[in-house]
């Protein structure tokens, strides 16, 4: 059957001399990887620019309900980047939020939600003029309330610890290496409280930010069974600290 909706591209690979082979979370069927056929032919239909990760489009594809992978009738683009592909920055952190998306996001169903969430992300990076050094750690931290471990409880001077196992406040270091510090857990609660628009007001030194998101990275190991490695935050940390 055909459906129309649309889509972001999480991954892009060359398959055979001219096709392609695309994972796109879309909005109405969830995770869909699709083969795009002569897509780097010189008569190709569909624009390969429009296949690159981060891409925000709409599409009509014939969709399966069983695995497999699908194909593509029409593509065009949902929104035109104007900085995101051309702003170092923004690029490592857009990849870095495609790469999170796509390892974290298993389910092939829908969720709107979520889809409205990852498009406005993408959206937003593109289109802000406010200084971008907290949006991955916003992203990591509203992704989780879409998977179901979003940090519970609240930060007090009587709980000032974050417990990344339990995924709540506690009083005391745990008996495990598994929590942060009393800075970095008082850093997530105050980035809990706000929005994608003002995380860049609050403000923190580069050795904790770096800090606080490989432990963001170790909280969703700990939540996520066979949870992959992650590259694209190591160069994401060596773009935003030069």
């Amino acid at each position: 059957m055909l459906i129309k909706t649309r889509g972001i591209v999480l991954r892009s690979m060359k398959y055979s001399e001219t096709s392609i082979i695309a994972d796109i979370y879309t909005e109405e069927r969830g995770m869909r990887s699709y083969i795009i056929s002569g897509v780097r032919s010189k008569k190709a239909k569909v624009s390969p620019g429009l296949l690159q990760v981060m891409s925000l489009v709409d599409m009509v594809a014939y969709d399966r309900q069983e695995k497999g992978l699908n194909r593509i009738k029409e593509l065009r683009a949902a929104h035109v980047y104007t900085s995101l592909p051309f702003d170092v920055r923004k690029s490592a952190v857009g990849l870095f939020m495609a790469e999170f998306a796509r390892k974290t996001i298993r389910e092939p169903e829908e969720n709107k939600r979520l889809f409205g969430f990852l498009f406005q992300s993408f959206r937003f990076l593109d289109e802000t003029t406010a200084p971008i050094a907290n949006i991955h750690l916003y992203f990591l931290l509203e992704l989780s309330s879409f998977l179901g471990f979003v940090p519970a409880e609240e930060w007090s001077e009587a709980t000032p610890v974050f417990d990344l196992r339990e995924g709540v406040f506690v009083a005391a270091p745990p008996p495990h290496v598994h929590h942060l510090g009393e800075a970095e857990s008082r850093l997530l609660h105050q980035l809990l409280d706000k929005k994608l628009e003002t995380c860049h007001e609050l403000s923190m030194q580069r050795p904790l930010r770096k800090s606080l998101l490989l432990r963001l990275i170790d909280y969703y190991r700990l939540h996520i069974e066979n949870f992959p490695e992650i590259y694209a935050h190591e160069v994401l940390q060596e773009v935003l600290e030069g």
